[in-house]
């Protein structure tokens, strides 16, 4: 697996099938796909479709271990507000929303945009918001090998906001903590500092 990928290096076979298939469901849902604004979508929407599901062939632990430094510091590390876009599993419609992510070093420390590629890695998957919560914690947890790893997740989901119950203005949240964050003390402070406008 490679951690970094050309945003429009598709695989053209794959890209072709995706595409064949979106003409047919245009078809079936009654469109005219040879009408102007339409001859070009299906290969607009399988390449769209291709990007945001590329986290299959990209791999979390190789991006975090090509940055692992040793550092002997072990206060709380805390990157917040780190946006994020998924599709959910059950309907293919995105969700989208913010992660807040902690984690104490145990002698090794990682370069910071490195938990942003994370993120984006586990994201564009298709997802349910808990079990990206449990990837995203599960992997830091498990390469960085830190006193403790916290993961909040707050989103927004079209499933719910467009169809079904229709709740425009209703929020998901899901958390995971390991080792110190399990801690009430530890967890209470990371819950308030990312609650918090430090600026």
């Amino acid at each position: 697996m490679s951690s970094y990928k050309n945003l429009e290096d598709y695989n053209q076979e794959i890209t072709k099938e995706v595409k064949d298939k979106y003409t047919s469901i245009l078809g079936g849902i009654g469109e005219d796909v040879t009408r102007e604004g339409l001859v070009k979508t299906p290969e607009r929407a399988a390449k769209a479709m291709m990007f945001l599901t590329q986290g299959y062939d990209l791999d979390p632990v190789e991006i975090l271990k090509g940055a692992m430094f040793k550092e002997d510091y072990d206060d709380m590390v805390i990157i917040k507000d780190i946006e994020l876009y998924s599709l959910c599993e059950h309907h293919m419609l995105p969700f989208f929303g913010k992660a807040h992510i902690a984690y104490i070093p145990n002698g090794h420390i990682v370069g910071l945009s490195k938990i942003p590629r994370v993120v984006d890695v586990f994201a564009r998957r298709l997802q349910v918001q808990e079990r990206l919560t449990h990837d995203i914690l599960e992997c830091l947890n498990d390469t960085l090998k830190p006193q403790g790893v916290a993961v909040v997740i707050e989103a927004s989901h079209m499933c719910m906001m467009m169809r079904g119950v229709q709740k425009q203005n209703s929020v998901t949240t899901t958390s995971g903590f390991r080792g110190q964050f399990e801690k009430q003390e530890t967890r209470n402070e990371f819950l308030k500092l990312i609650s918090s406008d430090l600026s």
